[in-house]
């Protein structure tokens, strides 16, 4: 699915490869604990099975993993009603930019969508 554009998040990362989203339509519970105790060790924090569960950035209905609901990237794009941050006439902002310096890809999609 590295190709497939029509899962992108607004910021460019692609929600068919992100372990939560791929968790989430699995429904496999060991998944999701396996999932939630690597992001606890990575993100220095408490992330429980419960919380591993999104249906994409995009996708207006249905549940997203909890940072989803304070990004301001896609707090942003959903004010402004755009697809994605390559629709945006302030392309790259500045929380954008430093995004897409952490992860490279995300730019590249955003790249080939503008």
């Amino acid at each position: 699915m590295g190709n497939d554009m029509s899962q992108l998040a607004y910021c460019g990362l692609n929600c068919a490869e992100c372990p939560a989203y791929l968790a989430t339509l699995s429904g496999y519970e060991y998944s999701k604990e396996k999932i939630a105790k690597e992001w606890s060790k990575i993100y220095n924090t408490d992330i429980s099975p419960d919380d591993i569960n999104c249906m994409g950035c995009r996708s207006r209905e249905g549940i997203h993993f909890s940072h989803c609901y304070e990004c301001s990237i896609r707090l942003c794009a959903v004010e402004r009603s755009i697809a994605t941050c390559a629709d945006c006439v302030e392309y790259p902002c500045i929380d954008l930019k430093e995004l897409l310096e952490l992860v490279p890809v995300a730019k590249q999609n955003l790249e080939k969508l503008r």
